[in-house]
Parts: structure tokens; C-alpha cells; sequence
């Protein structure tokens, strides 16, 4: 196992550079990179003209006002859509300040550098460290998928189980028919009446409606911090959570049944061992090793990219309303940051889960398979 380990920590590198330079390529085909997002908002039509600009090393780019410094020219580069009218010196001045004054490849290798040493430099528009606006953002984000991962999992395995041991029983046909009834609701609709319900004025003013913690947080005890952070998250976990049951209570379920038919079980209770020992000790081992691989991507998904409706319809800002906003605005330290750090977590978990696998059932021999 050890040299699984040491292969498998050797490949995240040359993964981890392909999924860098892939995403890099695209970047520079897609439209609408930052200096024209700047463009935009000198002219007047960039959606969120109120955006702040200059996240790089000065407040603004090359002093004064802007519009002032379009003078008389004709025509700006070409290459930028919404240039024309603006002094060339001028655009060339922002691409400096973006840093796309450096041919690609420069500009790749320079970053991967960076990055190696965890250096993601500065928003262009938030005029912010990446790696402060990431810690900023992250307990909403851990929270959410902390808690739904353990919810879903903590719920959705016993229940599975159950619903194995008793097919076709009056509580398997009633748990199904509530469970595909939650999956069809979509979270944001099932957000918004909870809103309705339990956090205006209109029926129960019970739950806050936005942020993680209440205002006077610092001044409450320790005990009455914890229940202020789970007040605050309630509705949020509800309404993430009631879909979040239904994959992996009927994968769970279909598992445990396709083991339960075999060979090896009915020899186990031909010998008279007991119903909880061939389910936890024979069954539950085989029937776990399809839900551990659906884990990582679980916990990835949840924790960075599930949560964004939610987020949004909370007022919790978290990564994924980061994320939202960085690709919205072309903010590409941001983007890339976020890419690099999710990707290396990823390859990481997966690693974490093959690991789980060889505890699991220790009869898997990654040793004697290739990576």
C-alpha cells in the first residue's frame, strides 16, 4: 500500500499541471477577459459599473480618471472589443496592470510558480489578497457541506439498509415515496417557502435570515455560540438537504440487496450466525465499497459548488458566490486559484478514498494494480 501511495502522490503533479495549462488555454480563447471588462465600464456598458477596479498592486490605472486619458485617439487595439476612442498607451497600461503585457507562456510558467508556493496573488477587482478572500468565504462553505455530507451520509446508509432488510414492506414502499417526493423539490424553491414560512413576518418569524452568526456573536457564551451558528443554518441545511437523501438511500439499498443474494450470505446463515453479524460483518463491507465511491465527489460538489442558490438565497457568502462573481467579472486570479486548490483537494480525497477502500475490505491489493 505504501507504494500505491507514494505512486499515487507523484501523479498529482503532472495532473494537476494539465488540468492548469488545459484551463489556461481555454482562458485565453474565452471572451471578455478583464481588460475588457474595464473597457466596458469606461464606456458605460458593463453590467456592474459600480465594480470596483485596480485589484492589482495600485488603486487605478496609471492615475487620474480614467475616461480622461482616452484623449483624441482614433482607435485602440483591435483586439479588445470596445476599444475604439481610447489612447493605445492607455490599454496598454491596463494590460500591464493585469499582467498581459507577458507573451502566454510567460505568463503560465510564472503563475505555476506562484502557485506552487500557494502565492495567488491579488484580486483585479476586489483590490485583495485570493488567499484572504478565500479563508473570508470558507467557514460558509465548510459549514454548508460539512454538515450536509455528514447529514446525508448519517441518514441515507442506516436508512438504505433498512430499506434492504425490509423490501417490499409497507415502510420501504412509504420511505420511497417521500424520498423521490423530496428529490423532485427543487432546494431554491424549498428555500424560499422556509423563508416564507419560518423567517418572515408573514407566518413564524422564528430563523435569521441572512449570515452565519448573529451580530453580538463574540459577546455569547460558548454553548449559546453553538446554538447561534446552528440556529443560523437550520433552513439552509433543510433545504439542502431533503434531495440530498434520495441517491444515495436507493444506491445504498440496491447494494445491500445485490449482496444480500449471494452465496456467501446464505452459507453465513445457514450456519446460524446472527442477522446484525451477517449484515455488519459480511454484507456491509461489500455493499459500502460502491457508496466510498461516490464520496469524494460527494464532499467536493457540496462543499464548492452545491451551495451557491443556497448562498445566494441566504445571504451566505461563501465560495460559491466567490466563484459566481470571479467568473462573472473575468477575475481570473480568483478563477484560478479556486481550480487549483479544488483540483489538488480533489486528487487528494480520491487518494483519501482509495485508502478508506483497503480498510474497508482489506482483500482490495492496490499493490498489485497499476495507477
Amino acid at each position: 500500500m505504501t507504494a500505491y501511495i507514494i505512486r499515487r502522490l507523484l501523479l498529482i503533479f503532472p495532473t494537476l499541471l494539465g488540468i492548469m495549462a488545459i484551463t489556461f488555454v481555454i482562458i485565453q480563447f474565452a471572451p471578455g477577459g478583464p481588460v475588457e471588462q474595464v473597457i466596458a465600464q469606461l464606456s458605460g456598458t458593463d453590467v456592474d459599473a459600480s465594480t470596483r477596479v485596480g485589484g492589482g498592486n495600485s488603486g487605478d490605472f496609471g492615475g487620474g480618471n480614467p475616461a480622461s486619458q482616452a484623449g483624441d485617439a482614433s482607435q485602440a487595439s483591435s483586439k479588445y472589443r470596445g476599444a475604439q476612442g481610447l489612447d493605445p498607451e492607455f490599454i496598454k497600461e491596463i494590460e500591464k496592470q493585469f499582467g498581459f503585457d507577458k507573451p502566454p507562456l510567460e505568463r503560465f510558467m510564472l503563475m505555476l510558480w506562484n502557485y506552487a508556493r500557494f502565492d495567488f496573488g491579488n484580486s483585479y477587482f476586489q483590490d485583495k489578497a485570493v488567499v484572504d478572500l478565500i479563508i473570508e468565504k470558507m467557514p460558509v462553505s465548510i459549514s454548508l457541506g460539512l454538515w450536509i455530507t455528514l447529514l446525508s451520509y448519517g441518514i441515507s446508509i442506516p436508512l438504505g439498509i433498512r430499506k434492504a432488510v425490509s423490501d417490499g414492506s409497507k415502510f420501504d414502499l412509504w420511505t420511497s415515496g417521500v424520498i423521490v417526493v423530496g428529490y423532485a423539490i427543487p432546494g431554491f424553491l424549498l428555500a424560499v417557502l422556509l423563508i416564507v414560512l419560518f423567517a418572515s413576518d408573514n407566518f413564524l418569524n422564528i430563523f435569521p435570515l441572512r449570515g452565519l452568526t448573529s451580530d453580538n456573536f463574540e459577546e455569547l457564551t460558548w454553548y449559546e455560540k453553538i446554538g447561534d451558528y446552528f440556529w443560523h443554518l437550520a433552513l439552509p441545511l433543510i433545504a439542502m438537504s431533503v434531495s440530498a437523501f434520495a441517491t444515495t438511500t436507493f444506491l445504498t439499498k440496491n447494494s445491500f440487496l445485490d449482496e444480500i443474494k449471494k452465496q456467501y450470505v446464505m452459507t453465513a446463515r445457514a450456519k446460524g450466525l446472527p442477522e446484525r453479524s451477517v449484515l455488519y460483518g459480511h454484507v456491509f463491507r461489500n455493499a459500502m465499497l460502491i457508496i466510498i465511491a461516490g464520496f469524494p465527489a460527494a464532499i467536493l460538489s457540496v462543499l464548492f459548488t452545491g451551495s451557491i442558490l443556497i448562498e445566494t438565497i441566504f445571504s451566505l457568502d461563501g465560495l460559491g458566490q466567490l466563484s459566481f462573481r470571479a467568473i462573472f467579472q473575468r477575475d481570473y486570479p480568483i478563477i484560478f486559484a479556486n481550480l487549483y486548490i479544488f483540483s489538488l483537494l480533489g486528487l487528494f480525497v480520491n487518494l483519501i478514498s482509495d485508502i478508506i477502500y483497503s480498510l474497508v475490505d482489506p482483500r482490495i491489493d492496490f499493490e498489485s494494480r497499476e495507477v
